[in-house]
């Protein structure tokens, strides 16, 4: 899909959401609804283990000037140092960390507490995430702005990746190239068009 300069491009949620769209819905759960998303909620109690991340973001209304959109909603999940995504893979399908919901602050901005992802065969390392108009509304897909990704930058990834736990990484990158993948977020601050409800919000990177 052709975006126009500075939007957000429109990206699939892959077979792992847990929004709903494709099984579980683990945004109907009490406890979605944090900044560390290390670690699992409810009747989960695995802790995700790899080299800490903190993942900034910024929502702002496009349609007025890119001032702050408090109140916004973002979903954001990944998969572990493994590459399993939980609620979904073999061996974590009870556990739900590395899954999260924020809203924003006065100021737009969404901080979560990770773990670096790791990069499985056929796919560059990235974060997806899904954007709602509010925190009341984040609940299942139906109702999201925007579903995209972050792509990781190839050096940090391999910097990471020489550390315990993530061996597996370091070959699955070096044979996967980003054109190859579906994501194409890039570096450069984000946003999506103006229409509709979803015209309001814009992510750029903190």
């Amino acid at each position: 899909m052709a975006v126009a300069e500075g939007e957000i491009p429109e990206e699939t949620a892959g077979p792992y959401p847990g929004d709903g769209s494709n099984g579980v819905n683990v945004l109907t759960d009490s406890g979605i609804v944090r900044s560390d998303i290390t670690r699992s909620f409810g009747s989960g109690s695995a802790v995700a283990r790899g080299v800490p991340l903190t993942i900034k973001l910024r929502v702002i209304d496009i349609s007025d000037d890119g001032k702050p959109l408090a109140g916004a909603a973002v979903y954001l999940w990944h998969c572990d140092r493994e590459g399993r995504y939980s609620l979904y893979s073999d061996g974590v399908t009870v556990e739900n960390y590395l899954r999260g919901v924020q809203e924003a602050r006065a100021d737009g901005s969404i901080t979560f507490t990770s773990i670096f992802p790791a990069a499985y065969a056929g796919r560059w390392p990235h974060i997806h995430f899904e954007v709602y108009p509010s925190l009341a509304k984040a609940t299942k897909a139906t109702s999201k702005l925007r579903t995209s990704q972050l792509a990781l930058p190839r050096d940090a990834s391999m910097a990471v990746y020489a550390t315990t736990g993530y061996q597996a990484s370091i070959s699955n990158l070096r044979q996967t190239r980003l054109r190859q993948t579906t994501s194409s977020v890039t570096d450069t601050p984000c946003s999506w068009p103006r229409s509709r409800e979803a015209s309001r919000a814009a992510i750029p990177p903190v």
